[in-house]
């Protein structure tokens, strides 16, 4: 016997379905209307109109189609055995370009399956993964120069002008450091030891282009086309290239993936873009930037700061109001301690209202004038080089994304994605930092929104379980490769956050000492696993070693007990 739902069943499978309430059913005009927009139009539209009015058992097939559907209005659209929705819904996949996906427009032929607008980290990684699976892909990247006129090659920002090359200056620094602890390990050497920036840089440089190079080469091994021109939609599967001489090239996808990134952003006051620098000049800058003014306290401004310092250079950061906002704001405080023992000037409560140019040079002499946020206070002060690190914004504003229909949040240039990375437009996608609501980070981008580990802030923590739910753990630590120079005595601190509603499993980890990026990894996976404080403790500690200070901790924040350490 048919029963009710396999009657409905059977009529889904047709290739057009509406199920309409009334006589002269207004879904002829809305399938009309439709038909006329696409190269395929809808074949015998009438003879899939089902009258549920007139149908026996009418009242009940409405009734199993609200249940099946969740829709209580009618028309009741199906498109290829795919419930659209009613009126409206249908329009707008219409709009979106779905309703040409469900009526075949896929099978349209494109000049590629996918093309990838950005060459980056997320954008390398989707490409290559996508001719993996034998499609035909291309990957579109340029970057626009800097005010200064900085570019640079294939590889987005961590490997030009980010984590690598910030990593590489920080060795620098460190081995400035590491010199300085020499003597009191016994090395004798009497000539003075200074730092060259020029050799420095080129050694970076030189690095960073054999990996630029190495991405190109990679994209070729896996017939991947690409192409140095910048990508912006003129249709919802057609952009426009525009090389750097000005020449443009049309090319059409079936599907798209933005992985633009973003830039740093500019204060927007007189003398900004034309005297300062932000971190995507500093690192091919070729000279050394002299007395230095970082504006900003995001952990690029930090970062730079603190390996400019390093090398031996005047350093002040100016902070608007506090340091690192959105982290642990008590680790926060204690880097900024630390960064102050090691001669970085903090101007808190300063924002910069104007940048002049008192003499021209590599580097010349600039005047910055700056005004408190709590008081009248106005300040102004003499620098070779002022770097403005006050945030990025996302490189979306200027790639035709209206004409692809792509929704974008207008207050930050964002694009909300699904759990997918699928745009509002469902042959369009997004990863990386461009995405709303997600992290800003390499790995992220890499694996898509994949989350490898994240340390939860005391504050959020409160947040989300309630103070009376939380145990924090902690301690001052001493390195030991600071003991014989006899410098940073317990000034190293980590801690952890536990959940006593879950078995005391760690929901947040901190860590301020050497190292601080390979400790962090290791436990990272820890709590992807689920670790908890007894499992912290049974574990034997590999000693001597910075990290093993996570499986002795025994003084709680609330006891308010002494975390000075002394011996070994």
């Amino acid at each position: 016997m048919v029963t009710l739902r396999m009657r409905i069943q059977m009529l889904v499978q047709k290739w057009y379905q509406v199920f309409e309430s009334s006589k002269i059913p207004q879904s002829f005009t809305l399938l009309y209307d439709v038909s006329l927009r696409f190269s395929k139009p809808f074949m015998a539209v009438s003879h899939y109109i089902c009258l549920a009015s007139v149908l026996e058992n009418g009242s009940n097939y409405q009734d199993l189609l609200m249940e099946m559907t969740g829709q209580k209005t009618v028309p009741n659209v199906f498109i290829n055995k795919t419930h659209v929705g009613g009126c409206d819904k249908t329009m707008q996949a219409h709009k979106d370009g779905l309703l040409q996906q469900l009526l075949g427009g896929e099978s349209e032929v494109y000049d590629y399956d996918l093309i990838v607008i950005g060459g980056g980290s997320g954008g390398l990684a989707c490409s290559k993964a996508a001719a993996n699976l034998g499609k035909k892909v291309m990957v579109l990247d340029y970057v626009v120069p800097t005010p200064k006129g900085t570019s640079w090659g294939l590889g987005g920002t961590c490997v030009n002008v980010g984590c690598i090359p910030k990593k590489l200056m920080h060795q620098t620094a460190l081995l400035g450091t590491a010199m300085e602890d020499a003597r009191k390990f016994g090395w004798e050497f009497s000539e003075q030891v200074t730092h060259n920036w020029e050799t420095m840089k080129t050694a970076v440089n030189n690095y960073i282009g054999s990996l630029n190079w190495g991405y190109r080469v990679s994209l070729r091994d896996k017939n991947v086309n690409y192409v140095n021109a910048y990508a912006e939609f003129v249709e919802p599967h057609k952009i426009k290239a525009t090389n750097k001489r000005g020449k443009e090239t049309f090319y059409t996808a079936a599907k798209f993936v933005l992985a633009t990134g973003e830039r740093p952003r500019y204060l927007g006051i007189p003398g900004d873009k034309e005297y300062c620098i932000t971190s995507d000049d500093l690192f091919y800058l070729s000279y050394c930037p002299g007395k230095t003014l970082v504006v900003g306290a995001s952990y690029v401004a930090l970062e730079c700061g603190g390996f400019l310092a390093g090398l031996g250079l005047d350093v002040t950061v100016m902070v608007r109001s506090i340091l690192l906002r959105g982290f642990d704001q008590d680790m926060a405080n204690r880097a900024g301690d630390y960064m102050e023992t090691h001669g970085v000037k903090f101007l808190k409560k300063f924002v910069p209202v104007k940048v002049e140019e008192l003499e021209a040079g590599t580097p010349g002499r600039l005047k910055v004038t700056a005004k408190s946020t709590e008081t009248d206070e106005v300040f102004e002060g003499e620098y070779n080089t002022v770097l403005i690190a006050v945030g990025r914004d996302a490189c979306t504003g200027n790639i035709g994304l209206d004409k692809a229909g792509v929704k974008v949040n207008p207050k930050n240039g964002k694009i909300p994605v699904n759990d997918e990375e699928q745009t509002n437009i469902p042959h369009i996608y997004a990863i990386g930092d461009i995405l709303e609501g997600k992290w800003e980070l390499t790995p992220v981008a890499i694996q898509a929104g994949k989350l490898l580990a994240h340390s939860i802030s005391l504050k959020r923590a409160v947040e989300l379980y309630g103070q009376e739910n939380l145990e924090v753990f902690h301690s001052l630590f001493w390195p030991l490769e600071y003991t014989v120079p006899n410098r940073d005595n317990n000034r190293c601190y980590a801690k952890i956050i536990c959940n006593k509603l879950d078995n005391d499993r760690v929901i947040g980890f901190h860590y301020l000492g050497p190292n601080a990026g390979e400790v962090t990894q290791g436990f990272g996976t820890a709590m992807k696993c689920g670790v908890t404080k007894e499992q912290l403790d049974n574990t034997i500690g590999i000693h001597p070693t910075c990290a093993e200070i996570f499986t002795t901790m025994e003084v709680t924040k609330r006891s308010g007990g002494d975390i000075n350490q002394a011996g070994c």
